[in-house]
């Protein structure tokens, strides 16, 4: 199918899910008002297909008849609850320099993952999510963030950066789980210490991220792991937070390659492609069954909206 034949069709579906999905919805649960149906782009054999992405069996109801010849053209699969990848390598001791792929977090949160280094109005700072770094809106500008994170053993004296920007989460449609922490004027940090080498390569814009692209992270939990992206634009996704569900649209969803390509921790982590090492996903996300090989899939938000609404700049070396 033709990909803007395909973004046709997600329309549809997207369209017509509303109805069914209020009428379906009980007083009380935590899944309305869109109980786990995430509509995106996924790859087909001649081209793109929609890739229609559930949390559980019976939403297979939710779904409109969209006659035979276009629901060839639509991936359906469940892949099971959605979480913020939270959860509690040498990844996870204190390290100096600050490098990616490190265990950091705000004060009140147990652990998540330094994605990367970006250049603020006031210097260097950290990139990792709202739900590491802010404590999913509960904290404040100017609180402390640790490295390693709490949950592995950061306490006061492991300050290294200060809470500086982070965009809310409202109960309507999110793009991103994003925030910036400036780094403390004595912490020093190596921007391009990966596996492989700095990413150099331009932060390309979401429509350059394609289905089947090859894709890297460094996180937390995993370390370094490899994988594909199977579907991009995904609307829809809800994930579950500690203290509510959280809707985001224009997503990437991503499967491991030999196993999962991430877990718990993992969130914060920056994700690039394995052809030109550029940066283009922010990992923040994720199931732990659904994909090809039962073991979850990823969702990531696209690095060049993240800055963007930030205000940032990526640093990819000092």
């Amino acid at each position: 199918m033709d990909p803007d034949a395909a973004r046709e069709l997600k329309a549809r579906i997207l369209e017509r899910l509303p109805t069914a999905v209020e009428a379906r919805s009980t007083a009380g649960e935590r899944d309305a008002p869109w109980p786990w149906v995430a509509v995106g782009l996924g790859a087909g054999r001649t081209g793109a297909r929609v890739a229609v992405r559930l949390q559980r069996d019976a939403d297979r109801a939710l779904l409109p008849d969209l006659g035979r010849a276009a629901a060839e053209e639509v991936d359906v699969e469940v892949i099971g609850p959605v979480h913020a990848l939270t959860s509690p390598t040498d990844l996870r001791r204190r390290t100096r320099p600050l490098r990616p792929g490190l265990s950091v977090a705000h004060e009140a949160v147990s652990a998540g993952t330094l994605g990367g280094f970006v250049r603020t109005p006031s210097g260097l700072a950290m990139l990792s999510n709202n739900h590491v770094l802010a404590a999913s809106n509960s904290a404040f500008p100017g609180d402390a963030v640790r490295q390693p994170g709490p949950a592995d053993g950061g306490g006061s004296a492991d300050r290294v950066a200060t809470l500086t920007a982070f965009q809310p989460m409202v109960a309507g449609v999110n793009l991103v789980d994003a925030a910036v922490a400036l780094l403390d004027a004595d912490v020093p940090a190596t921007p391009g210490d990966l596996p492989g080498g700095p990413l150099l390569g331009a932060v390309p814009g979401s429509l350059d991220v394609d289905p089947d692209e090859a894709v890297e992270k460094v996180g937390r939990t995993t370390g370094h792991t490899r994988g594909r992206i199977t579907a991009v634009e995904v609307d829809g996704v809800a994930v579950q937070y500690d203290e509510a569900v959280y809707r985001f649209d224009d997503q990437i969803e991503i499967e491991g390659r030999g196993g999962p390509f991430s877990a718990g921790g993992d969130s914060g982590s920056v994700i690039w492609r394995s052809r030109d090492r550029a940066p283009v996903a922010l990992l923040f996300a994720g199931s732990e069954t659904g994909g090809s090989a039962g073991t979850g899939v990823t969702f990531a938000n696209p690095l060049a909206t993240v800055l963007a609404v930030l205000g940032v700049e990526w640093c990819p070396d000092l």
